[in-house]
């Protein structure tokens, strides 16, 4: 059997590939919008957020220009998050030959939506290059003039990985048939990545509780158990879970200094109270808390010991763990990580504020520290009902 089918079934570590990390804005959308002018035979688009805005219109005709040159494209938009596109923009890029589907969750309707969302954010060309992380296509992720974008990333993967991302868009864009067969991706032969220093161990990391994958939890995990010096995390929506905490305490108790790089600024204000309800708990527990200043921070990145990362959609949260489909790329490269890492140090330097305990308590008064006691039970009562659903429904 091939390395590449062994590595797919086992979701163990892949060989041959090089990666970069990009940081969003225009560094992102640049490298995007190069794989799509330069595609040759496919373009596999999924996304969580698809805006109708000047971004969304820029990709939307590379898109449609790759089409021109006999490129098949296929747009897979989560039924939620995009339903906001419309009906004219829609007949536009279908028009246009481009491929274009929503994600469909269990109960839809013009006023209600239950069910798993398409959360992961994902972009493969010609089944060779891949840009995997947590940019949505939208102009707050972009540099548009006078609005820097949010703070995020992804990583740009050349190599093994490619094809199993290409496999994967493939099963979730036919909804994974049982008879659905081979996929057009699984027997392209592919250039080796053989320069030295350059290749990376790079595996495929799922959170999809309907298809009993809880990948991307266990790498966190695995950090923290395994961890002999540092986890620096870096995470929008930081709201662990008892497994999560109960880790990140053991680790720190064995020496290991925890990092947590949260937002400031948060386009969610209710995440964001509840957050802070927890930083008495972190401050106990001796994490490390910094909050960005500059933006909006909407990136999800963690770094075990200088040795290995872990990169792409999925927040520390519950949400991630049980609703929603994810995906990560869990990188095992010394260099490259410590290069992500000093970026991450560098943010902390310039953009960040420390939150210490006599900061905490400068902040806090008894009516702030009830909205976010409030703000925290009830985001824990919303993962509660998903958590609780999915177990009802024996997909744990």
């Amino acid at each position: 059997m091939p390395a590449y089918k062994q590595s797919t079934a086992a979701s163990t570590w892949t060989a041959h590939n090089k990666v970069q990390l990009i940081r969003g804005g225009s560094d992102y959308f640049d490298l995007l919008l190069k794989l799509i002018g330069e595609a040759k035979e496919s373009i596999h688009l999924q996304t969580y957020i698809y805006d109708d805005d000047v971004t969304g219109r820029q990709v939307a005709e590379a898109l449609a220009a790759a089409v021109k040159r006999k490129v098949e494209v296929y747009v897979l938009a989560d039924g939620y998050a995009s339903k906001a596109l419309s009906k004219s923009f829609i007949h536009q890029v279908q028009e246009a030959g481009i491929h274009f589907r929503y994600f469909e969750p269990l109960f839809r309707s013009r006023h209600f939506y239950f069910g798993r969302r398409l959360h992961h954010k994902l972009v493969v060309t010609d089944t060779r290059f891949a840009l995997v992380g947590g940019i949505n296509i939208s102009d707050r992720y972009n540099d548009m003039p006078q609005k820097p974008a949010w703070l995020d990333f992804a990583l740009y993967a050349e190599g093994d990985i490619s094809r199993e991302l290409c496999i994967l868009c493939w099963k979730t864009w036919n909804g994974y048939p049982a008879n659905m067969g081979p996929t057009p991706c699984e027997n392209k032969l592919l250039p080796r990545i053989t320069e030295k220093g350059e290749s990376s161990l790079v595996r495929m990391r799922r959170n999809d509780w309907v298809r009993r994958k809880n990948q991307i939890s266990k790498t966190y995990i695995e950090m923290l158990m395994t961890s002999r010096s540092q986890v620096t995390i870096l995470c929008s929506y930081f709201l662990p879970g008892h497994v999560i905490r109960k880790n990140i305490a053991k680790a720190v108790n064995r020496g290991v200094k925890v990092k947590v790089v949260m937002a400031g600024l948060s386009d969610v204000k209710v995440a964001k109270n509840a957050e802070r309800y927890m930083y008495d708990w972190m401050l106990r527990n001796k994490v490390d808390i910094y909050e960005y200043q500059k933006n909006i921070l909407h990136g999800k990145i963690a770094i075990c010991d200088s040795e290995w990362m872990t990169i792409g959609s999925y927040n520390v949260n519950n949400i991630s763990a049980y609703a929603s489909i994810e995906l990560n790329l869990d990188v095992k490269n010394a260099v490259f990580a410590k290069q992500a890492e000093d970026i991450i140090e560098q943010i902390i330097a310039t953009d960040c504020i420390r939150i210490t305990g006599e900061q905490l308590a400068y902040t806090k008064n008894i009516f702030k520290q009830f909205i976010r006691w409030c703000s925290y039970k009830f985001i824990s009562a919303v993962f509660y009902m998903f958590t609780f659903y999915f177990k009802q429904r024996k997909y744990l």
